[in-house]
């Protein structure tokens, strides 16, 4: 329904009278409509699966069809509204897809840093807080009338398994069990959940998350290899402890509603097509209840590019049958009658497609009479770009931000008006390379310069580069302004233009003539400068690294519309910086591995090094990890129980204990989950601030094996938690484990076993012996 609402603004003794045209949010069931009163459906004492089934038995075979599209239109006889499942929120409220629009009241909305950048904190209390305030955006635009639907396609869970990807930027980094904990954080809080879950009232929704892309998917554009025809070839072993654990959590422990399939093949079957995974893994395995989608045009992609399907029918049937049951795009509703027609699919696999759609338009309230006047309704434009959500972007940004290098204690910068500096780069006067990809509009926009000139009246800029590209750099111009200045900040890095969706890197070092340009500059400044790197993935940067006259070393991913002050803050020394990597910085040398290669364990005797922190053998330019800060922090063991773990007989089954040539191992599986739980144990750490500033410490807990069997971990990260620590604070964290998921590995069948033996427990440059005993 549209509303001319008017609007009246006094400037200077001036009344001006504008129109504007909004919106009330679409819905099903109006309570005002008689018709719809008489529908069993639109009854709220039923349960849903009891209204969904009404529903669908009302349908004519046109209806249903039309409604397996994203752009699913109103069935005005059934008084059923249109609904728009196509909707982007990684990092904020998005301009990406079709389901928000920033033409009313909202014309903004928070742009919070880019996830890579937000997992550098490892801190999942912030993920959830990001999440949560997303998601009361979300509902906002949908209740101000400026959104078609509240499904938004995120996040993105993939592993950031090769430092060429130019999607890496999208996802929480390399490591699985971060990826795991930020999908339920994520998902817990846009759908409106607790932090520690299981909170939502009947199961209503705020809105609905759709974790993406399911699976194996990390390669866009390659060396003429494309997402479209990829056929990802994965063990079993990589599966089940690499690509599918972080949606195994996201579904099972943070109750996702929505799953997306991939463009690509896994193992020589579409990911949208494949009814093993979707039917058997996702939805028998993993108790999954909610609507899987296909990524744009994927259906078509089966037929079209792939080949897979010989006629479009059996695109469509493939899908349809394997447990899919929305297509972002129209192949479905070219195609679906015909394939019925041909008998190549039944009316009733239409049914179990929209019985999974309609259930999540239900758990939204979207079938329950006007929504703003039910649970979410109270959610309105004063949420949206709100003085909390800005703090909390700010907030995300100063925490993710990761001190690479600080050497002669060069920062902070000390706080006197007399005090100049030169700010030198392509990304040093911009906001726009800020926001990453999968943006929306901003509530604020200030560049690194503009926010370092409130700290100082002396600040000059040179662009330095003609872009990022850097093919014609500004030499003249920056030398000039870098040798008057008592500091230089040089902000470089790369951009959309370098790495995005459908565009892989084919390099690791900086583009064009940066290194030359930095090296030049350094030549010509008083003092060692300090190197801002604005990325989502790894940068070679060893020259800078081993460079004495680079002094500091920032590295800012796209940090979100606060990214500016937040850089500011942490140079001028307003901020403690804390961030570590959530990904390996490997050197250039490591572009010889084809990306295509999806091997997660290095072969030595092929001389393929493997790949992130778990398996790479090879040189590393910065560790997973790796962070420093304004503060001194040491770390040590309080108290670990027990530090011997038996498998008790008793208690085991017998058959679960296994012999190798070398090894005796049990099947997790096979222990069951009450002699799991009855050997957790507890780990006590102390940490302490030895700086003369508040810092926000995450502390990592890694394990290893004494031993290492054939396609064991290097080592493995097995807890993370951020602690503030006041100047000279000590804290002690406890962390409870369980051996069957910390102390696991998968073996080259995909099955979890523990084997025998010694273990150590990892805490910076501490180790604690842990003995399982089977």
């Amino acid at each position: 329904m549209r509303i001319l609402e008017i609007k009246i603004i006094f400037i200077s003794s001036v009344i001006l009278v504008t129109a504007i045209e909004s919106f009330q949010p679409p819905y099903s069931c109006d309570s005002t409509n008689p018709l719809a009163q008489s529908f069993p459906f639109c009854n709220t004492t039923l349960a849903v699966d009891q209204r969904v089934q009404d529903l669908v038995s009302r349908l004519t075979l046109d209806e249903k069809i039309s409604q397996l599209v994203d752009s699913a239109p109103a069935i005005p006889r059934l008084n059923i509204s249109a609904f728009e499942w196509w909707s982007e929120a990684l990092h904020g409220i998005s301009e990406s897809g079709k389901g928000i629009l920033f033409n009313g009241t909202l014309t903004a909305a928070t742009v919070f840093p880019q996830v890579i950048l937000t997992a550098a904190s490892f801190d999942a209390y912030l993920w959830y807080n990001i999440s949560q305030a997303i998601g009361k955006e979300g509902r906002a635009f949908y209740n101000e009338g400026q959104a078609l639907g509240v499904t938004f396609w995120a996040p993105n869970i993939n592993i950031f398994r090769d430092p060429r990807w130019g999607r890496g930027q999208e996802t929480p980094g390399e490591d699985p069990s971060v990826a795991e904990s930020y999908a339920v954080s994520y998902v817990r809080g846009i759908q409106g959940d607790s932090f520690d879950g299981g909170q939502l009232k009947d199961g209503h929704l705020q809105v609905s998350a759709c974790c993406k892309h399911f699976t194996a998917y990390d390669l866009d554009n390659w060396d003429g290899v494309t997402r479209f025809v990829f056929n990802a070839n994965v063990t079993e072993q990589d599966l089940a402890d690499t690509y599918e654990p972080p949606f195994k959590s996201c579904i099972r422990q943070g109750q996702a509603t929505g799953l997306m399939c991939a463009y690509n093949l896994l193992n020589g079957v579409p990911n949208c097509a494949d009814y093993n995974l979707l039917t058997e893994t996702v939805r028998g395995e993993w108790g999954f209840k909610g609507y899987i989608a296909s990524d744009c045009d994927a259906v078509a992609v089966i037929h079209d590019d792939q080949g897979y399907a010989k006629l479009p029918e059996d695109a469509v049937a493939d899908v349809l049958k394997a447990g899919m049951d929305v297509d972002c795009g129209s192949f479905l509703m070219n195609y679906t009658g015909r394939a019925i027609q041909q008998k190549k699919l039944s009316e009733s696999d239409l049914d179990r497609a929209l019985h999974n759609l309609f259930s999540i338009r239900m758990r939204l309230g979207l079938f329950n009479g006007d929504p703003t006047r039910l649970e979410y309704g109270n959610i309105g434009p004063e949420q949206v770009c709100s003085q909390e959500h800005q703090d909390l972007a700010l907030e995300a940004a100063r925490d993710g931000i990761v001190l690479l290098k600080n050497s002669y204690n060069l920062l902070p910068l000390p706080k006197a008006e007399t005090v100049s500096l030169a700010v030198i780069g392509p990304n040093a006067n911009t906001s726009e390379t800020f926001v990453g990809n999968y943006h929306g509009l901003p509530c604020k926009n200030i560049t690194i310069f503009q926010a370092l000139g409130s700290y100082t009246k002396n600040a000059v800029y040179s662009q330095g580069c003609d872009g990022v590209n850097c093919t014609s750099p500004a030499t003249v111009e920056a030398f000039g302004v870098a040798q008057e200045a008592d500091y230089v900040v040089l902000v470089m890095g790369l951009d959309q233009s370098q790495e995005r969706e459908e565009l892989d890197r084919t390099e690791l070092v900086l583009p064009g003539q940066q290194e030359i340009l930095i090296k030049n500059i350094t030549l010509h400044a008083k003092n060692p400068v300090i190197l801002v790197l604005l990325s989502g993935g790894p940068v070679d940067i060893s020259f800078a690294r081993d460079d004495p006259r680079i002094g500091s070393i920032l590295w800012a991913g796209y940090p979100g519309e606060a990214g500016g002050i937040a850089l500011a803050q942490i140079i001028f020394g307003d901020h403690n910086p804390g961030g570590r990597l959530p990904v390996t910085w490997y050197p250039e040398d490591f572009i010889k591995v084809p990306m295509t290669d999806m091997r997660m364990r290095s072969e030595p005797s092929t001389g393929y090094p493997g790949r992130t922190y778990r398996f790479y053998t090879g040189p590393k330019v910065y560790e997973f990890g790796y962070g420093l800060s304004y503060s001194n922090y040491t770390h040590e063991f309080v108290h670990v129980t027990p530090d011997k773990i038996y498998i008790n007989k008793l208690l085991r089954p017998a058959k679960a204990i296994k012999r190798s040539a070398t090894d005796r191992y049990a099947l997790v599986s096979e222990l069951g989950k009450e002699l799991c739980e009855s050997k957790k144990f507890s780990t006590k750490i102390a940490v302490e601030n030895h700086g003369n500033l508040p810092g926000k410490h995450p502390v990592l807990l890694f394990v290893k094996q004494a031993n290492l069997t054939i396609g064991s971990p290097q080592k493995q990260l097995i807890a993370f938690r951020s602690v503030r620590l006041e100047a000279g604070e000590r804290a002690h964290i406890d962390f409870v484990l369980n051996p069957c998921q910390h102390l696991s590995r998968a073996n080259k069948d995909g099955l979890l076993v523990i084997e025998e033996g010694y273990y150590h427990l990892i805490l910076e440059d501490k180790e604690y012996p842990i003995n399982v005993v089977l």
